[in-house]
């Protein structure tokens, strides 16, 4: 093995799905799977087979529908565990089996009432009876964070010597420090004679906020493969980030460990994840959240306006971003305000430009969010009038026991056209309708939703985010009746697109 090369292990679909209500059923880890081979994982855990036929089937299909990654099972030092888990992977082009004991003193004492020679035993025998079924054994050695190091080199150096191929040292609880985690790693190293035979696999959680910080610690002292999630996702507060480790490796040269990750396919692989586990990412969340590259003070809009490497040391490009995302605020200066105006078609000289920002302080300093509209009211625009497409009826048919859908109205240009349309949701459908419409290729970048107040008689915001010929374009809609509010803000988009690309 390459000594640069980093291995990346994801768990999304073993470890991520056991977050409460983010289950997933075997098609929709199928799209995963899938999403994670075209990301370039090397390895997918694609769940625990004796846990149940849900799970066992999972692994059977994933087995099928993936070529490139390794297929893993996870069990327990348990032969009926193994057994099972090798007859779930018998389709995989690449099948391990990821096996493993407890070995803390709380596991041994508390959980497995055993004691340190009777775990080794254990442990030695799951990993040559793994070894029966499949070449590529991983072991685990559950709450390693919490393991005496002394101990943990003699479980590691048996288990190495039973066959196993990849030896897991996991931080369980998250209780480790880096700089502790990192000591762990390179006692290994230094103590575990056959330790050369083994890959060495981080797998940190992140209870103290420490699952990244703890895995580079990992690898800067020897590990060489990486078990993380997308989004973070996973047992109480998560796993380490499959994006923040890798986008780490890209950015920081210095280090010289790579991933064979395909950055840009790092945005649409974590949005698909948060969509299908209904699991929404946290703004500021790194690389991955809606704000990760969004900027609001007017002194970074300058600085990153003049050269993006001011404020940003990822390119947004790297990770499937169109580009950066300059939010109006009354923090924001002139040349956000001037960036904005020229996206929707105005160049306005030094003098009018002063005047409209002015104004544009005024308002920011009341609303939240400066959308689109008020900067044409500000210019004295009518709206009205600027809309190249106006909703003029939409009516929705949805339900559990039936298909969606929608016929839209819309007045383009002043020509009146009517479209019905299915879809997966209402939403979906209207969409659907509105794009046979206006016939323009749009992709949905970002779809959100808010509620002003509170209450089943609220009314709903709606923004979106479309991309057009590598341009980004946004909309904004709001209404008591939230698709309406949808509808208004994908066409509020488009027109925006459109009125731009005809200028």
């Amino acid at each position: 093995m390459a000594d640069n090369k980093v291995y990346v292990f994801d768990t999304t679909l073993r470890d991520g799905e056991q977050v409460p209500g983010c289950q997933l059923n075997t098609i929709e880890k199928i799209e995963v799977a899938k999403a994670l081979e075209l990301l370039g994982v090397d390895v997918i855990e694609a769940g625990f087979p004796i846990s149940s036929p849900g799970d066992f089937n999972s692994v059977v299909e994933i087995s099928k529908a993936v070529t490139l990654p390794i297929i893993c099972g996870l069990t327990r030092a348990v032969k009926k565990d193994i057994e099972v888990a090798a007859d779930a992977l018998k389709h995989a082009k690449r099948p391990r089996i990821h096996t493993g004991i407890g070995t803390s003193y709380y596991h041994i004492t508390y959980k497995l009432k055993s004691n340190q020679d009777e775990i080794i035993q254990r442990a030695i025998e799951a990993v040559k009876y793994a070894k029966k079924f499949v070449q590529d054994v991983e072991f685990y050695a559950e709450d390693a964070g919490r393991t005496e190091n002394e101990y943990l080199a003699r479980v590691i150096e048996a288990v190495i010597g039973a066959g196993a191929t990849v030896v897991n040292i996991p931080d369980t609880t998250g209780y480790c420090v880096p700089e502790e985690y990192g000591r762990k790693i390179k006692f290994l190293k230094e103590n575990v004679k056959n330790i050369d035979k083994a890959i060495i696999s981080t797998h940190c959680h992140n209870d103290l906020g420490m699952a990244t910080a703890n895995t580079i610690a990992g690898i800067m002292n020897g590990a060489r493969q990486v078990e993380v999630t997308i989004n973070g996702i996973g047992e109480r507060a998560g796993n380490t980030s499959l994006e923040e480790i890798a986008m780490i490796l890209k950015c920081r040269r210095d280090i010289k460990l790579n991933t064979g990750i395909i950055s840009k396919k790092i945005i649409s692989t974590s949005r698909l994840v948060s969509t299908l586990m209904r699991m929404p990412v946290q703004p500021n969340k790194a690389i991955v959240g809606r704000n990760a590259f969004a900027h609001s003070s007017g002194i970074h809009q300058d600085g990153v306006l003049k050269n993006r490497e001011n404020y940003e040391i990822i390119d947004p490009k790297d990770v499937g971003l169109s580009e950066s995302s300059i939010k109006l605020t009354a923090r924001s200066g002139r040349a956000a305000l001037k960036h904005r105006l020229e996206r929707l078609g105005y160049k306005l000289e030094t003098a009018k430009l002063d005047e409209i920002y002015d104004q544009f302080l005024a308002v920011a300093d009341k609303k939240k969010d400066i959308n689109d509209d008020d900067l044409l009211i500000l210019l004295g625009d009518e709206r009205s009038q600027e809309k190249k497409i106006k909703l003029d009826y939409l009516n929705v048919v949805c339900g559990k026991s039936t298909v969606s859908m929608a016929t839209v109205r819309l007045i383009v240009d002043g020509v009146t056209f009517t479209e019905t349309s299915s879809g997966d949701g209402p939403v979906d459908a209207a969409f659907t309708a509105v794009r046979k419409i206006v016939k323009t290729k749009v992709r949905l970048e970002e779809f959100l939703i808010q509620a002003i107040t509170r209450g089943s008689d609220d009314v709903g915001k709606v923004h979106i985010q479309i991309e057009y010929k590598s341009e980004i374009f946004y909309g904004f809609g709001a209404n008591t009746d939230i698709v309406t509010a949808s509808v208004e803000a994908f066409i509020d988009a488009i027109s925006n697109c459109l009125k731009v690309n005809r200028k």
